[in-house]
């Protein structure tokens, strides 16, 4: 059966693996499981539900952390020939808002955890004709309940879906300027998940980490766990990641460098005598041997790191607009210092440094943003606004971001991650901005204050800027950072865990 839609997707995970575990979840004490039968069940209801209540084909958002009703809801929105709206369950309500209002929808699905939005969703967004509670047992002042209306319409669903068109609506949580709302059709999802082959067995055991709403979540951990028939594990607090993985024990993670560069920082914190590969099972819950990277740029040292505790990092490459997987490293087949080699349905060239990609992962385009849709998408091709190369076996290198790209008086680029990857390496530096000032190049540094404690340095700037004048010695003078800040608070951040640039 050709997979071309996501409706495909879970077809054919619920006749491949039936009545395996999909998810697992804890409710209070307890661990619930989900088949992939089960799912399938749970979406179709949750179609014919957006079908009675005359919401087919309209814009229906869903809002919360990640759980196994936010999934079924999902799918059960797009493979009704509606289109999913995910937001950002961290955002402020009043700009949750302004994207339901942006993005034309007219049903929201929202977690108790977020009340406030569908309160304030009742006078701020006049279009929404339907609020569902995900939690609700029944019916409260005019705010439906999601498992009352999954009860009440159980059955079997099948709608015609063209595999071009519209899907989701996902607002980046871009580093600068204002969201935007990326289209990405069926095809654009099905594919990128379905393409290439990364050998991962069916039963094998993930758990999810990342924002639901975050692509890389979605298409991977989501997408791509059900279509290859993988047991994810939900996990249900940031504060409970540690207690979790001992509990569901997972083989495989998908992750983000700031976290994994927090996870090793404490891996090393725990060390001492203890063979490493030992603190990493006591850590992990004893199977994790894999760390899926994306989200941004890892250091490769890191895979170095890690190796020595017996984990594989494999460092991707991607971005909402293609997804997302543009590039990965994988277990047989990876190069250090890449970001991987092109996904099978993606080819790639270079423009004036910049890569630009095409293939049938790229985006509709930006709802209802036509000049930025036509500033970014060029004869199919997406313009990346990464700066790097790619070799003759297909793999990937990032040098820097055009948009971040300074340029000082003397005409000379210079990237800042080029930089900051550099002085990230350090253990004192816990994060670093790189950017211009006043025609030179000025570096802003938020310490690691529990290391500095831990290493009786008193002198926190000093220190700092021995390491760059150690620096400056070896680099070109447009390259030497002139001046320094010290922060005593973290950056602001996307929730992507992305430092704001502006």
């Amino acid at each position: 059966m050709a997979v071309e839609t996501l409706r495909d997707v879970i077809r054919h995970a619920k006749d491949s693996y039936g009545n395996q575990a999909a998810y697992r979840y804890k409710v209070k004490k307890e661990v619930e499981e989900k088949t992939f039968c089960d799912l399938d069940r749970d979406s179709m209801s949750v179609s014919r539900m957006i079908e009675a209540l005359g919401m087919k084909g309209k814009h229906i958002a869903v809002l919360g952390a990640t759980t196994y009703s936010w999934i079924a809801s999902f799918f059960g929105i797009v493979n009704s020939a509606s289109v999913a709206v995910p937001i950002d369950a961290q955002l402020a309500a009043a700009d949750i808002c302004e994207l339901l209002n942006r993005a034309d929808v007219e049903m929201l699905i929202f977690d108790e955890i977020r009340a406030d939005v569908a309160a304030m969703a009742k006078q701020a967004c006049p279009q929404i004709q339907h609020i569902i509670s995900l939690q609700a047992e029944e019916e409260t002042d005019g705010i439906l309940s999601w498992s009352s209306l999954v009860g009440q319409h159980q059955g079997e669903y099948e709608t015609e879906i063209q595999p071009e068109q519209l899907c989701t609506i996902l607002f980046t949580s871009g580093t600068t300027g204002k969201s935007k709302g990326v289209m990405l059709s069926h095809r654009n999802l099905t594919d990128n998940a379905v393409c290439l082959d990364m050998k991962i067995p069916a039963g094998t055991v993930t758990m999810t980490l990342l924002p639901i709403n975050h692509v890389y979540c979605l298409t991977m951990d989501i997408i791509k766990g059900i279509y290859i028939g993988v047991t994810s594990c939900i996990n249900d607090s940031i504060m409970h990641v540690q207690k979790n993985l001992k509990l569901f024990k997972p083989d495989m993670v998908l992750l983000v460098p700031l976290v994994i560069e927090s996870i090793y920082a404490k891996l090393k914190a725990a060390g001492g005598i203890m063979p490493k590969k030992m603190v990493a099972k006591a850590a992990f819950g004893g199977n994790l041997k894999t760390i899926c990277s994306g989200g941004a740029y890892l250091d490769p040292e890191y895979i170095d790191r890690f190796e020595e505790y017996g984990i594989t990092i494999l460092q991707g490459y991607g971005m909402t607009e293609c997804s997302p997987v543009i590039s990965t490293n994988l277990a047989w087949e990876s190069k250090k210092g890449s970001v991987g080699k092109l996904m099978p349905n993606c080819e790639a060239k270079i423009v004036d440094e910049e890569i630009w990609v095409r293939g049938s992962s790229v985006m509709m385009g930006y709802y209802k943003m036509p000049e930025e849709t036509a500033e970014t998408l060029e004869d199919g091709w997406l313009k990346t606004g990464d700066l790097g190369y790619v070799d003759e076996d297909r793999f990937v290198y990032i040098t820097g971001r055009k948009k971040n790209l300074i340029i000082l008086a003397n005409g000379e680029n210079v990237s800042p991650e080029e930089i900051e990857n550099q002085f990230s390496r350090f253990e004192l530096v816990k994060e670093i901005l790189v950017r211009e000032k006043d025609t030179l190049i000025e570096a802003e540094i938020f310490p690691d204050y529990e290391y500095a404690k831990k290493k009786h340095i008193k002198d926190i700037q000093a220190k700092l800027q021995e390491m760059i004048d150690e620096y400056n010695k070896d680099v070109p003078v447009y390259k030497r950072i002139h001046s320094l800040i010290v922060r005593e608070t973290e950056f602001d951040k996307t929730t992507a865990k992305k430092i704001k640039r502006f």
